[in-house]
């Protein structure tokens, strides 16, 4: 009776079937450049004709490689499944690159001090190669936590704090400033923004592009600050009409927050954009059917991802990779300017 009708072909199947040893095929196996080609041709050809298919936990023992990467989000489940286009892009980016590298992704959320222990615990045991951590919030202590321990970790977004963690980031500061000058060159002269959340980078540097464009200009900065999502954009927005009711733009740092925004001024009146202006940030699907479709700044959302697990990958096999990599941001003009 052949291998295949006896069940699930073994190792030593396999040795007996090419006339070598078991420690051979192990080897061939494993990837071990020190087996002749035409032993290692033999052995191959008894793996086809077998069926042999050798099992991923003992071949992690013996590479301490699991062919498993870790996308980690510090969010909430209720923000990461939202409407926001931002982490489905992300984690789509992620996958295309792992699933042409041939390895398996584990998405991972942590949206308390529990989870983030959690995804501690299972990173230093080696489950996986390597950890990926976007959409950070503060000085997160994991990146540097897995990097003392040898953990190979790449973050989406520079790291706050002192750890110095490779990290792939858009130039929010860059584009904040597009988005900016655009708005004086179409002659406003009172420009707010929405900033982002002042805990995590993009939120930062996108205030900051935007106070740098103004003050390059002789112009008072005019500022509320949201959380990304559409609400708190809307709240910004009652707040900075009561702040200056004679504004007569604003550049909102994303377009879920935009999006908010524009359902305000409409609420009060304000004609956009023969009244105010309106620019958002990330030019998700969204951005082109608000009414009316919105100018934003565009990030590569999903070229973002692919960056990051390309620098994983790279690191994760011994490579030397750019302590940062930053992607390029671009001004979209549409009915909103």
């Amino acid at each position: 009776m052949g291998g295949r009708e006896m069940g699930r072909p073994t190792l030593e199947q396999v040795a007996q079937h090419a006339g070598v040893s078991r420690a051979t095929v192990s080897r061939v196996v494993n990837g071990s450049p020190t087996v002749a080609e035409p032993i290692r041709q033999a052995v191959q050809r008894a793996i086809e004709e077998l069926g042999y298919v050798p099992n991923q936990a003992a071949r992690s023992l013996v590479t301490q490689r699991t062919d498993s990467f870790a996308l980690v989000l510090p969010e909430w489940t209720t923000r990461v499944f939202s409407d926001d286009q931002l982490f489905p892009g992300v984690i789509r980016g992620v996958s295309q690159e792992m699933e042409t590298a041939d390895k398996q992704l584990v998405l991972m959320l942590a949206g308390s001090a529990a989870s983030h222990d959690r995804i501690e615990r299972y990173a230093l045991a080696r489950h996986v190669d390597g950890v990926l951590i976007a959409s950070m919030h503060g000085a997160d202590p994991l990146p540097g936590t897995l990097l003392r321990m040898g953990v190979p970790v790449v973050c989406g977004g520079r790291p706050l704090g002192r750890v110095r963690v490779p990290f792939v980031d858009v130039d929010n500061v860059g584009g904040a400033r597009l988005a900016v000058r655009h708005l004086l060159d179409t002659g406003r002269t009172r420009i707010a923004t929405i900033a982002g959340p002042q805990d995590m980078v993009a939120g930062i540097d996108r205030l900051n592009g935007y106070r740098e464009e103004l003050r390059d200009s002789d112009r008072r900065s005019i500022v509320a600050v949201g959380d990304f999502t559409r609400d708190s954009g809307a709240v910004a927005m009652r707040q900075l009409l009561q702040d200056d009711p004679q504004l007569d733009a604003v550049f909102v740092a994303s377009d879920l927050m935009a999006n908010g925004a524009i359902r305000v001024l409409r609420e009060n009146g304000r004609r956009v954009p023969d009244d105010v202006a309106v620019v958002g940030f990330d030019d998700i699907e969204l951005a082109k059917y608000t009414e009316p479709a919105m100018t934003t700044v565009r990030q590569p959302i999903d070229g973002l991802g692919r960056e990051m697990a390309r620098q994983l990958l790279r690191l994760a096999a011994g490579e030397q990779i750019p302590d940062s990599v930053v992607l390029p941001t671009e001004l979209v003009v549409r009915s909103s300017t």
